[in-house]
């Protein structure tokens, strides 16, 4: 691959800055990373040799990616702790089933139900004859 030249802001300041072709979006957003951290410190001190300017952006850059990588340390050891309490619980065996218990309605009461159903029966439709004559 051949080398090309990207013009890129910091600070206010115009750098010209070679990369591989293809890679120029990606020295563009670091650019702009770092440039966004130049403008903090002009906007706070004002002008400062170009020097000092890289140098205090690079490390409020190099800062916040530390930070960044704590976090992330956290969170892959929170992740590890999580996964392994998955593990633990997948290889357990699963909580027994309940027993459910079931009223069963007497024979005897189903009989006497049925009963009182075929009276009734016969009397809506004696009362339907009645009715009819």
């Amino acid at each position: 691959m051949s080398q090309m030249e990207v013009e890129i802001k910091i600070g206010g300041r115009s750098f010209e800055v070679a990369c591989q072709q293809g890679e120029e979006q990606y020295l563009l957003s670091a650019a702009q990373l770092l440039d966004t951290e130049a403008q903090v410190l002009v906007t706070q001190i004002g002008r400062m040799p170009e020097a000092r300017m890289l140098l205090m952006a690079g490390l409020m850059l190099a800062d916040k990616t530390a930070g960044l990588e704590e976090r992330l340390r956290e969170a892959q050891d929170k992740l590890k702790s999580v996964e392994a309490d998955l593990a633990d619980l997948k290889s357990k065996p699963g909580p027994s089933p309940e027993k459910v218990e079931v009223p069963v309605i007497p024979e005897d009461v189903t009989d006497a139900l049925a009963e009182i159903a075929a009276r009734a029966e016969a009397l809506a439709n004696s009362f339907d004859e009645a009715k009819a004559e």
